[in-house]
């Protein structure tokens, strides 16, 4: 792509030189909206997403209160920008809500005198969405007032083609992020899929045919407790450590690598980690997510925290059991068996008596490979995700600001 550096066709100006800024408006008290389709949809700021809106939830006003809101509408060749809750979200709406209804928690932004995109994407920019940002910083539920928004300043080309240049690039590569994004949910729905499928033996893959067996878990290997590691012993290196919390928030099924660790001498105190350990999650909030448990597969040495209970044997293929430990139907095993209430506890003796099936060593580690083929792929989706909006960061701080801009062929008049 060929750039020029920036001229002296650029011009700063306020949003309220390019355009009008309108408030949204709530339905009349003691009315609420409903979920059966009207001929009048309404937008809240829980819809909206950068750049658009999410069409999976949308309500709709009633048909007799519509009339009595109807100067509070938005159309397809008007921004949004949210101002109360979630601050700063800006976008344009779909063709099929245009003339919806838009919330008291959004402002509109009407008879655009610039390219409209070219706007939008002014006011997602980081410069603009800073100055947001310290509002949300004011008060307990701060809001971004009207006034403030029509002050906020636009450095655009005063050229409408070099707008609509930028805004057509910078559209472009979201065109790139969504595909990419629908491809990744499209994967993880058949890597889910698949795996209630193979982890249950309703399929089987080739060469593969023999009875399932189901068994105790505790017929596996044996159940050792983690020790030590308090939160202010963490580092960004040393050690390889897993910590329980860890296992909601940070790992998915198995692991090779860890996002923690200690220093030699707290690693001396822990336990020991072994590459195929399943980790589980001793204590936890709920029933529902007790036992949570991860498979370690790396090659380092490592060491586990304590209210993580270990599970070490011999004769199991760890991302095949690591993974069939978190199914639903193993989960709600541990479920019935996890003690407490504020805080909910489970004990070796009881993941020593879940019940699971297995088909043999062989074809878990078929399952496994396909299982952690399906990771890969989407971990590279996810990866190339990043890049792509890393390539979209850096185009809208040197496209936005005119640091560079792009050729706009001239039409002959």
């Amino acid at each position: 792509m060929n750039i020029t550096t920036q001229g002296d066709d650029w011009e700063t100006r306020t949003v309220a030189s390019l355009g009008n800024v309108r408030g949204g408006k709530r339905l009349p008290k003691g009315r609420s909206l409903v979920a059966i389709p009207t001929p009048y949809p309404y937008i809240r700021v829980v819809d909206m997403h950068p750049g658009g809106i999410d069409l999976s939830d949308i309500r709709y006003v009633p048909e007799d209160v519509a009339p009595k809101i109807r100067s509070y509408r938005i159309f397809e060749d008007d921004i949004f920008i949210s101002v109360a809750g979630t601050l700063g979200v800006v976008g344009r709406v779909p063709r099929e809500l245009n003339g919806a209804n838009l919330t008291e928690n959004a402002d509109r932004i009407t008879d655009i005198r610039c390219d409209i995109d070219y706007l939008m994407y002014s006011l997602l920019s980081e410069r603009i969405q800073r100055e947001i940002d310290a509002i949300r910083t004011v008060g307990a539920q701060p809001k971004l007032a009207l006034g403030r928004i029509k002050q906020f300043e636009v450095r655009l080309p005063r050229k409408r083609a070099q707008q609509q240049a930028i805004a057509t690039a910078l559209r472009d590569v979201d065109s790139l992020i969504v595909t990419l994004e629908q491809i990744i949910s499209k994967k993880r729905a058949i890597k889910q899929g698949v795996m209630q499928q193979l982890l249950t033996g309703r399929t089987r893959l080739p060469d593969f045919s023999g009875t399932w067996s189901t068994g105790r878990l505790g017929d596996l290997g044996t159940f050792i407790k983690g020790r030590g590691i308090k939160r202010d012993e963490v580092r960004s290196s040393g050690v390889p450590c897993i910590r329980y919390g860890e296992l909601y928030t940070t790992y998915v099924n198995y692991t090779a690598k860890t996002v923690s660790f200690v220093d030699a001498t707290v690693a001396a105190q822990a336990l020991s980690l072994r590459r195929g350990d399943i980790l589980f999650a001793g204590s936890g909030e709920t029933k529902e997510e007790i036992g949570t448990c991860v498979a370690y597969i790396g090659e380092a040495a490592a060491v586990a925290g304590g209210d993580v209970i270990v599970l070490r044997g011999g004769h199991y293929d760890p991302v095949f059991l690591g993974t069939l430990l978190n199914t639903p139907e193993v989960a709600t095993q541990k479920a019935r068996r996890g003690q407490g209430d504020a805080v909910v506890h489970i004990n070796a003796r009881s993941l020593s008596d879940l019940l699971i099936p297995t088909p043999s060593i062989e074809e878990q580690r078929a399952i496994a490979s396909v299982l952690v083929d399906a990771d890969h792929e989407i971990t590279t989706l996810h990866d190339r995700l990043r890049k792509a909006r890393a390539i979209k960061s850096g185009m809208m701080q040197q496209l936005l600001t005119g640091r560079i801009r792009l050729p706009v062929e001239e039409v002959p008049v």
